[in-house]
């Protein structure tokens, strides 16, 4: 109004009625401005203060009742929440793991000396085809030599035995020979046959005829095993005086194993007899068909694996030792609960789900998941087919 009366007095003052009129419009242009911005901030109290007093009178989103999780009637959760039912599938899990391939230990020999001596003379070398009988080296040992006097003595007791025995024999017959006498010679010949044969039994082991003439020093070891020699720890000259360190390794290749380590969750998908596919790092665009021929009884303690192995006839030798492959086994189908991965929640390194166990009211539940196929999980516990379940948007509810 001040503005008003000042404009009238200019104009009073001999002002031009242009800037009388220019000074007016101005006026009533700021009154106008201050009255709608005015205007404003009352509409905008006025809304604001009408869309959060509905919320505060709307109560709380859920209620917990002990294990229980109540959704109030009217909250937003129940839009945000996507309840199905633990479903039931046909699954065939196909179960795939690193394997290397192994000698057939019964067909495997180690070859250990007989007796303590020195190598003389090597008859083959690392990587040979050798058959049974075939001679592997010329040993030479002083303790032969003690072997066959051991048998000759052995044999000239057993021959002095055998006479004492039979004369008491006769004097018994007559009277002329005590019991306790003749008893003590039928003892003595006893042990000496026995140790006649223990003698001989030792000479035959060592590979040498008890009853040669040429008593010599020298035994020639020869191939327990037709196979390949693939492990050589002998050369000439060579003393071994450890009878138990073996001077090379013989093993028949015509039949190897794949083995793998089953961890201990899967054993249950491997049985013996069940179908496998071997596929080797040496020949990859080849794929081997065999069967599971053992599953270990035991587990690694130290792994917490088993051993299963399958058996493949190795023509040409193409499967070595010591190479690695992939192993797939097929597991039969079985009828197992599902649920989306989403439905999962993990709370203190446990899987679980929040089961609806009435209208709106959850209860969280711990799950094991047995494995994951693509989006599905595959329970093994915690939950049966035909159950209500949270599937997308549980993490709303967890504490």
């Amino acid at each position: 109004m001040r503005q008003i009366e000042a404009l009238s007095a200019i104009s009073k003052s001999g002002a031009g009625r242009g800037s009388v009129r220019f000074g007016l419009v101005f006026a009533v242009f700021l009154f106008g401005a201050g009255f709608g911005a005015f205007a404003y901030r009352v509409a905008t109290t006025w809304s604001v203060s009408a869309t959060v007093a509905p919320q505060a009178e709307s109560g709380p989103q859920l209620i917990r009742q002990g294990e229980r999780i109540v959704i109030a009637e009217g909250s937003p959760l129940r839009s945000d929440l996507t309840i199905d039912v633990v479903a039931q599938k046909e699954i065939e899990r196909n179960l795939v793991l690193p394997a290397a391939v192994e000698a057939d230990p019964a067909r495997l020999v180690k070859v250990l000396p007989p007796l303590s001596g020195r190598v003389m003379q090597l008859k083959v070398q690392l990587g040979e085809q050798v058959e049974e009988g075939n001679p592997l080296l010329v040993f030479d040992s002083p303790d032969l030599l003690t072997a066959y006097a051991d048998y000759d003595r052995a044999k000239v007791v057993l021959a002095l035995a055998l006479k004492n025995r039979n004369r008491l024999r006769e004097l018994a017959r007559t009277g002329g020979a005590a019991s306790k006498d003749q008893q003590q010679a039928e003892t003595d010949y006893v042990t000496a046959e026995v140790e006649l044969q223990r003698t001989e039994s030792r000479l035959k082991q060592i590979g040498v005829d008890p009853e040669t003439t040429n008593k010599s020093r020298t035994v020639t070891i020869a191939a327990p095993i037709s196979g390949s020699v693939i492990d050589l720890a002998a050369a000439p000259g060579a003393y071994w005086n450890d009878t138990t360190a073996p001077l090379m390794t013989v093993a028949d290749l015509s039949s190897i194993w794949v083995t793998a380590n089953v961890p201990e969750k899967d054993t249950s998908l491997v049985s013996k007899g069940q179908n496998a596919d071997v596929v080797l790092a040496a020949y990859p665009r080849e794929t081997l068909k065999g069967q599971v021929l053992f599953v270990s009884n035991v587990l690694d303690p130290d792994t917490r694996r088993t051993k299963v192995r399958i058996a493949f006839h190795n023509l040409g030798a193409r499967l070595k030792p010591g190479m690695f492959a992939n192993v797939t086994f097929f597991a039969p189908k079985q009828l197992v609960p599902i649920v989306p991965t989403t439905a999962l929640v993990l709370k203190d390194d446990v899987n679980q789900v929040f089961v609806e166990v009435a209208p709106w009211t959850f209860e969280a539940r711990p799950v094991e998941v047995g494995f994951q196929q693509g989006d599905l999980a595959i329970i093994q516990s915690g939950v049966k087919t035909g159950d209500r379940v949270v599937v997308k948007g549980g993490v709303l509810l967890n504490d």
